[in-house]
């Protein structure tokens, strides 16, 4: 492999260094400190991208976004020149919205960062089998829960964990990245009181049609939350301003902590005899 090559593909994938990943609509609330990411490695450490109390959502100009029970909603985020991992999606009311526990405890789904997108070339193996660069969608689709009231305004909560290759490096896992958007639930299916249990959509550009996806580090969130520590930015070094990498090692394969793959299809039956 030539040098050159190998500096075009590391600088295609560090290209977004304050940007690693974000969700992208449902619009998140952003944040000003950290230019709209929430990198737990950076020291924004969730649950959301902003607190409740600086929520877009709390200012009477900015327009609500209105959803209905039952409804298919689109969640969509950038690949982001990285590959791998694992994306949460939890639905709380707005006002309980900074409580990690009460997302903890109503995850709709899980499914594969790169559940519908991959790198731009396949055929890239700089940094390994299809972890290539490429900036293509990626995206979900999600079910509104049918337990919650009209008028209840709510937050989905996003994040991203279990990523790889940081700044180049094949065998490193990033850390979590959050991030929150507003609505309020008004109308569709009838009201309910069963909160759905969480979902597991496994399959992504390295194991498409499977129960699982490629990831590094680990597959269960608040393991590379970094917990309370935050990084100490020198001037002029870069790399300072995160404590990224979160774990080393080979990239896995497999599903999310605590949701186990789908069976394996039973074997096909062979023919009965007619002769």
């Amino acid at each position: 492999m030539h040098l050159s090559s190998v500096l075009v593909a590391a600088s295609a994938l560090v290209a977004g260094c304050a940007a690693h990943s974000l969700m992208a609509h449902p619009p998140p609330r952003g944040n000003v400190e950290w230019w709209g990411t929430c990198s737990s490695g950076t020291g924004c450490k969730g649950p959301c991208d902003t607190p409740k109390a600086k929520a877009p959502f709390n200012n009477v100009y900015v327009p609500k976004t209105y959803v209905q029970r039952g409804q298919s909603l689109d969640v969509g985020w950038s690949r982001l020149n990285h590959p791998g991992g694992f994306v949460r999606l939890a639905m709380v009311p707005f006002n309980s919205s900074d409580s990690w526990q009460a997302f903890n405890d109503n995850v709709l789904k899980y499914t594969c960062y790169e559940t519908n997108c991959g790198p731009a070339d396949r055929a890239d193996k700089t940094f390994g089998y299809l972890n290539g660069p490429g900036n293509g969608p990626c995206s979900t689709k999600i079910v509104v829960p049918s337990n919650i009231p009209d008028g209840t305004a709510v937050t989905l909560q996003w994040i991203w964990y279990g990523g790889g290759i940081y700044y180049g490096e094949p065998d490193t896992s990033f850390g979590e990245y959050y991030g929150c958007s507003d609505m309020v639930v008004n109308g569709g299916a009838p009201l309910t009181g069963s909160r759905p249990a969480p979902a597991f959509q496994g399959g992504d550009a390295t194991y498409p049609n499977s129960g699982a996806c490629k990831y590094w580090g680990s597959n269960r969130v608040g393991d590379c939350s970094f917990g309370d520590r935050r990084p100490t930015p020198v001037d002029g070094n870069l790399l300072s301003q995160s404590l990224e990498p979160c774990m080393r090692g080979p990239p896995k394969k497999g599903a999310p902590f605590g949701m186990a793959p789908p069976p394996p299809p039973p074997p096909a039956r062979a023919p009965a005899y007619a002769g």
